[in-house]
């Protein structure tokens, strides 16, 4: 990715992120939901040089980095556009919250991949798709027993957060949909990210 097009992005994510946690009613929220965002944006500014990701990534990254902060300043269950869907769509329940962990399972695939293909001895065997499927599994456990945790800790008020909306079985449903995402992105960008993988790789290859 040019300089420009990656300084470009970073900008648009930091000016959201400031203007939503400023204008949010529910800053703890928005800390819970999107926190991430302001905890990413520093380290990919920091491995920029060191360990360019491919354009693909960054741009995934933005994409999921503007979800998770509309779910930070409006809420999952009060999500405007969730709620359009809700209307055109009869349902009892704001879906957002299902469209956020679908790409809890999509952008972090990607991200697996490109670790297991740079990184890793499994590069491009067989077994690639199955741990980077498995890893967005594990990832997206782990955010499930992070909502249990906040749960037991803040009781009532962690309902905003966990976005459940009177579900019992909404960690199941997180989980399947963060499946789904792992496995369309798979299927669907998997030879698009080779291609950029390397293109990048002969361009961070040191010169004789």
């Amino acid at each position: 990715m040019q300089r420009g097009e990656f300084i470009f992005w970073v900008s648009l994510v930091a000016l959201v992120s400031v203007v939503t946690f400023v204008g949010t009613d529910d800053r703890v929220n928005w800390l819970l939901d999107a926190g991430w965002v302001a905890a990413g944006v520093p380290l990919l500014l920091l491995t920029r040089k060191r360990f360019p990701l491919t354009p693909l990534l960054y741009r995934l990254l933005v994409i999921h980095a503007l979800v998770l902060i509309a779910g930070g300043y409006w809420t999952y269950e009060n999500n405007p556009l969730g709620k359009l869907v809700q209307d055109w769509t009869g349902s009892s329940r704001n879906h957002y919250d299902r469209f956020g962990h679908f790409l809890q399972g999509f952008v972090p695939a990607i991200i697996f991949r490109e670790l297991f293909v740079r990184a890793s001895p499994v590069t491009r065997s067989g077994w690639l798709s199955y741990f980077v499927i498995t890893s967005c599994l594990a990832f997206s456990a782990c955010f499930e027993l992070l909502e249990w945790a906040a749960t037991l800790i803040a009781g009532a008020g962690a309902d905003e957060f966990l976005g459940h909306q009177g579900d019992i079985w909404d960690a199941q449903w997180d989980m399947l949909w963060a499946l789904i995402g792992a496995l369309a992105a798979v299927v669907l960008l998997s030879r698009w990210h080779d291609r950029e993988l390397e293109r990048l790789k002969h361009a961070v290859q040191p010169r004789g």
